[in-house]
């Protein structure tokens, strides 16, 4: 019997609680359609020196890559990081954007631009209008809870530069196929003609992965993953498999607008040569407008023994050495001490702090150290002083803490810790 095809789409698509078919992507914040447009924000909004990006969001629709390759033939500036963040969407579609990417050479990351001009939700017509008109749109930039779902990922691997924060996410599953038939073909028929047509998609995904350079063990881990279900790929699956293979990932610092506020900043760090990847996180507070304090958040490492010392060091002269044992919570460990007004001073004008772990498992003092970058800290810190509750005469310091702007000096090592 004949079977007709008129239409057959094979589509890898998540939204909402990473259910496709629960609820439209619309309802799930991204856009209906690919959405893609030039963004600009603050100083250093994408990193060291990048202001500018080009936003890439929403469902990956049947017309999207044709969008995407008109739109960057009209950009020229190849130094521009693209900004994912989709559910997902139609799987031929994410191969030719991803061809498009690779051959501009391109730099990709997740993160989700948010539009300040968009009076209602990122993803209504009014806010689609705004990113739609011509030039670039001014916007903030976070990786915060972003995401690059399903044949989003596969888009992401078209670029050359892939990298992906510690606070966003890659999700991954196998392949859904939808297809209308005309005529009355028996159901053995049909079944037979859906397994020739998933074969066709396995080796198409197997041929098109190899061709991004990545190891076929993302493939193999796809096809172990029902549509209805989702994977979200660990740091140790992105290194292994060649997506993000970087040693030391690591956010910009962000005011976290909690009930009580502080400046954060999250790493995910290679432990040696083993398998695993330790988290970490740096929290600042402003107590008062003369007071901070730094608080260390890592994940233990059980391997080590003997007593530690966590020294943070900003230039040559300066200093943050916390001398206390690490309170444990969990799986954490969590030092957490006062600044001196010079050392933060000195950390807000360095370009990069260092990060030093003294232990004597033996007796012997063994020092190992990695650098983090500053990007993002000194604006943070101006925004969380506005915060700040005023100074009581009892817990007033002898010299205030610098404001954002305060010019580098070299400081004096730290006070004791306070108790």
């Amino acid at each position: 019997m004949l079977i007709r095809i008129l239409f057959l789409l094979a589509s890898l698509s998540i939204a909402g609680a990473l259910r496709a078919q629960d609820a439209p992507a619309q309802k799930a914040g991204y856009p209906p359609k690919l959405t893609i447009y030039l963004a600009k924000g603050p100083a250093n909004a994408c990193g060291a020196g990048c202001d500018r990006w080009i936003a890439i969001e929403g469902e990956i629709d049947r017309d999207a890559a044709a969008r995407v390759r008109r739109f960057l033939a009209g950009v020229k500036d190849m130094q521009r990081p693209i900004y994912l963040h989709s559910p997902g969407g139609n799987v031929e579609q994410s191969y030719a954007i991803a061809r498009l990417l690779r051959a501009r050479k391109a730099t990709a990351r997740i993160g989700r631009a948010i539009v300040p001009a968009c009076a209602g939700t990122q993803v209504d017509a009014g806010c689609l209008k705004v990113k739609a008109a011509r030039g670039e749109v001014e916007a903030e930039l976070s990786t915060h809870n972003a995401m690059c779902n399903s044949a989003c990922a596969y888009v992401f691997l078209g670029a050359t530069t892939r990298e992906v924060a510690p606070d966003a996410a890659i999700a991954v599953h196998n392949s859904r196929l939808t297809f209308v038939i005309h005529g009355h073909p028996s159901p053995q028929a049909v079944a037979e003609y859906r397994q020739r047509q998933m074969v066709t998609a396995d080796r198409d995904r197997a041929a098109f992965v190899a061709a991004m350079g990545i190891r076929r063990e993302l493939n193999d881990l796809i096809r172990t993953v029902k549509f209805e279900n989702v994977h979200v790929l660990t740091r140790l699956e992105l290194y292994r498999f060649g997506i993000d293979t970087r040693p030391l990932t690591e956010t910009l610092w962000t005011v976290e607008k909690d009930v009580r506020p502080y400046v954060r900043k999250l790493a995910l760090e290679k432990k040696g040569d083993g398998a695993a990847f330790r988290l970490m996180e740096w929290r600042l507070f402003c107590e008062n407008k003369d007071r901070a304090r730094l608080m260390f958040v890592r994940e233990i490492d059980e391997t080590t023994t003997g007593k530690r010392t966590v020294v943070i060091t900003a230039g040559t002269d300066t200093s943050v050495t916390f001398g206390r044992s690490p309170a444990r919570i969990g799986k954490f460990e969590v030092w957490s001490d006062a600044i001196a007004p010079d050392a933060l001073k000195a950390m807000l004008a360095a370009a990069h702090l260092q990060v030093g772990e003294v232990s004597a498992p033996d007796g012997k003092a063994d020092l190992t150290t990695f650098d983090i970058d500053t990007t993002g800290l000194e604006p943070a810190w101006a925004q969380l002083l506005t915060s700040c509750p005023a100074v009581t005469t009892s817990s007033k310091p002898a010299s205030p803490l610098p404001s954002a702007a305060s010019p580098s000096v070299n400081a004096a090592p730290p006070a004791s810790p306070s108790p």
